[in-house]
């Protein structure tokens, strides 16, 4: 019978009850499932340019469909609709994005922060990260990483969901922020 080797930590504390069995110091490493086999084995093999092509195509389609349906024209109730205004009639989290969205697309910022100004804000943001992402993923541009901290984040979280509470209440001055 061989010695069992103790990780660093215990090697110099006295031996207390029992010896431990060596499986409890080797977990074994649990193995993929089926998926992500095939997504890890699919982007082993793709080109390096895929993926930033891929998001900026999802991007152009919603670029292309907001320019398309023109979301600021549309009356209560024409397509597209929101759901939870529709059956609650209250304004989500969400709600005025994609006409505010239309807005930037054609230059004016005051209407757009009118719609959703937290998305106004948060646009010029998501922009750079995909620039640095990509510029780095497919050309090896080094750009100044973006470091967002916790307390950045859930204060815009935060800002975010106090700011839809408010849009919501009926009464002056909350009713200027109804969209």
């Amino acid at each position: 019978m061989s010695a069992v080797q103790l990780p660093p930590w215990l090697a110099d504390q006295p031996i207390q009850g029992p010896p431990v069995p060596p499986e409890w110091f080797h977990h074994p490493r649990p193995q993929p499932d089926r998926l992500t086999r095939f997504v890890n084995r699919l982007s082993a093999r793709s080109p390096i340019w895929l993926a930033p092509l891929a998001l900026l195509t999802c991007a152009g389609a919603a670029v292309g469909y907001t320019l398309a349906t023109d979301p600021a024209g549309a009356g209560a109730g024409d397509p597209p609709s929101c759901l939870l205004k529709y059956l609650t009639g209250f304004v989500c989290p969400g709600c005025g994005g994609t006409r505010a969205a239309w807005f930037l697309l054609h230059g004016d910022l005051t209407a757009a922060a009118r719609h959703h100004v937290v998305f106004v804000f948060a646009v010029p943001f998501l922009i750079y990260l995909y620039v640095a992402w990509a510029g780095r993923k497919v050309f090896g541009l080094r750009l100044p990483e973006l470091s967002i901290s916790p307390a950045a984040m859930i204060t815009f979280m935060a800002v975010w969901g106090v700011w839809s509470i408010l849009r919501n209440l009926p009464w002056a001055p909350f009713t200027a922020f109804y969209v």
